[in-house]
């Protein structure tokens, strides 16, 4: 019973009793004794009419499931514990506009899917919630996505800029580092260029085959050779992976420089290392 037809039954029972209300002071009349009665009478089916209203709405909002799509949140009723998984999914697709095949439907944390099965089988009870996963765009989705950044467009001068990059974090961190440590194996090995220079910084006298402050890193010699070639050689193959393309000459000249510069700096790593003097360095077993 809606509640439109609760209101006229109301109005209904409202326009009887007006009449009957206006008969009942003449005690002289036949109706005297009824009146009252039907009035009673009334009354209780009015109240009983709106009990059976406002359960009935209760009973229809309690056999309800929800779906989850998005930021949206929708009711359907729920269908019968022997129905299909398909007719919640036809029911979704047809409010959803989606393809019936192109989502996933998401109970208790699990992918529901097979269609066949009933919804018992899946625990859908009163006020279960539903997840919808893919299909599309969900509500607001295409909007957000116009508010988003492109990506910058690839250009010659940004490929350059992307060289120089590497090469100048190469030289700030790791070429101090290797001549540091070229510095602590053997003094001569540094460049002509720093010989003038301060000894380099923050390496430290070689004691038993031990750094004892290199950088502040490793200790042991071994690693740290392994740990600066291991980090040029990642830097050789960032530059390797960035692509020129065919019309970008000064993008080609700048990553063939930037690949030889740090490749020599490799080269003095290792043949340090080779050539380090025996006699201050213990040999590793």
């Amino acid at each position: 019973m809606s509640s439109t037809t609760t209101d006229s039954l109301a109005s209904s029972i409202t326009s009887v009793l007006r009449p009957l209300r206006s008969l009942s002071p003449n005690l002289n009349s036949p109706l005297a004794f009824i009146v009252p009665i039907v009035v009673i009478l009334l009354r209780v089916a009015y109240v009983q009419a709106k009990h059976i209203h406002e359960t009935r709405t209760a009973k229809k909002r309690n056999m309800s499931y929800t779906v989850k799509w998005g930021r949206e949140r929708l009711h359907f009723p729920l269908p019968s514990s022997d129905a299909k998984l398909a007719e919640i999914r036809h029911e979704i697709a047809t409010y959803t506009q989606l393809d019936p095949q192109a989502f996933k439907l998401v109970h208790a944390g699990a992918v529901m899917k097979d269609d066949n099965a009933p919804i018992s089988a899946y625990g859908i009870k009163p006020n279960s919630t539903i997840a919808v996963v893919g299909g599309g765009d969900v509500p607001g989705a295409s909007k957000r996505r116009k508010h988003k950044e492109r990506p910058a467009e690839r250009t010659e001068a940004s490929t350059v800029a992307q060289i120089r990059g590497e090469l100048d974090a190469v030289r700030r961190t790791l070429q101090p580092d290797v001549d540091a440590f070229l510095a602590t194996l053997d003094p001569s090995s540094v460049p002509s260029s720093t010989a003038s220079a301060p000894p380099p910084q923050p390496a430290s006298a070689l004691t038993d085959g031990k750094v004892t402050q290199l950088g502040g890193r490793n200790t042991d010699v071994e690693l740290e050779h392994r740990r600066l070639g291991e980090l040029l050689l990642q830097s050789l193959l960032r530059l390797d992976a960035i692509s020129a393309e065919g019309e970008w000459e000064e993008a080609r000249k700048e990553r063939k420089g930037a690949v030889k510069e740090v490749q020599g700096l490799l080269d003095r790593l290792d043949g340090g290392w080779r050539a380090r003097p025996r006699t201050n360095v213990q040999s590793q077993t």
